[in-house]
């Protein structure tokens, strides 16, 4: 059987949003991908995340993806030396394209600066407020409720998993893992199933004297299962950006391998189909190869 590869589309900026998303809107459809696209609704408040120069690996992995040039200096200073756009009502035209032209839709958050920073460290009603209005701006621009939803960083919380199940989400993909599964935080199994990225993302490669360019698209084709779903997480302001091209060359790649697509709310559809089957497992803090800081992972046993 050829692997089976499901994209998502991370969109974290304004710029991101307005850019990249209609790059990456056309080269989807060239190659006839589908994909969920993942929005950011808020203000771009990016120029905050200077505060993670603090984090372990942060100098590290700056230096290795050339943040200025795949972000740009406007966007490295929205929220602090320059105002916050606003990402939803800013760029409702490009996030209403996205769904017209077949693609899944959701939320990856309202400030995505916020989520990924505060997550872990705000009050249970303080994270229903931010994931609320995260829903709100996604009604008011599509005239209906958000199905997904994929946490900015891969942080969550036991407060943000019940978010999501207050929700009625179909699914979430919050977590670095292996497979589909249900989580549990501090020893409360939540209801809404996990999809979680389960391959390494391109910013976690790039300028590692291992993963050149060249070798990028080749490195992927020997990570690919045939046994299970294959959950690729890029970002509109890298893939759709900066690093278009060898996006084309994992595609071109893709395509020479046979890969086939799925779509993720298909994918949560037939699991939910047998919720008995679908594991529990212990979502847990850890550290990815190429990302500073911490991430939610999926716990390799039911523990």
């Amino acid at each position: 059987m050829p692997p089976v590869v499901a994209i998502k589309v991370d969109v974290d900026t304004d710029r991101g949003t307005r850019l990249g998303v209609p790059n990456l809107l056309r080269v989807l459809k060239e190659f006839d991908v589908p994909a969920c696209f993942l929005f950011s609704l808020g203000p771009d408040n990016t120029g905050k995340a200077i505060r993670r120069v603090f984090r372990p690996g942060f100098f590290k992995k700056v230096s290795r993806t050339s943040v200025v040039s795949l972000y740009g200096v406007r966007t490295l200073l929205n929220g602090t030396l320059l105002p916050a756009p606003h990402i939803g009502r800013r760029n409702e035209a490009v996030l209403r394209q996205t769904r017209e032209l077949g693609f899944e839709v959701g939320i990856h958050a309202y400030d995505h600066f916020r989520w990924q920073d505060y997550v872990l460290t705000m009050k249970p009603g303080e994270v229903s407020a931010e994931f609320e209005k995260a829903r709100t701006e996604f009604t008011r621009i599509y005239s209906s409720p958000a199905r997904t939803a994929g946490a900015a960083g891969w942080q969550t919380s036991a407060w943000g998993r019940a978010a999501y199940d207050a929700a009625e989400l179909l699914y979430g993909s919050d977590t670095r893992g292996t497979y589909p599964f249900f989580p549990r935080i501090d020893g409360h199994v939540f209801s809404t199933l996990e999809i979680p990225t389960t391959l390494p993302t391109f910013d976690e490669l790039m300028g590692r004297p291992e993963f050149p360019d060249e070798r990028i698209a080749a490195h992927y084709l020997s990570l690919l299962r045939e046994d299970r779903l294959n959950v690729l997480t890029i970002h509109a302001e890298i893939e759709g950006m900066g690093k278009q091209a060898l996006f084309l060359d994992l595609l071109k790649a893709f395509k020479e391998r046979g890969v086939t697509y799925q779509r993720l709310d298909t994918t949560a559809e037939s699991l939910l189909k047998n919720r008995s089957a679908i594991p529990v497992r212990e979502v847990v803090m850890d550290t990815i190869d190429g990302r500073s800081g911490l991430l939610a992972t999926q716990a390799a046993s039911a523990g």
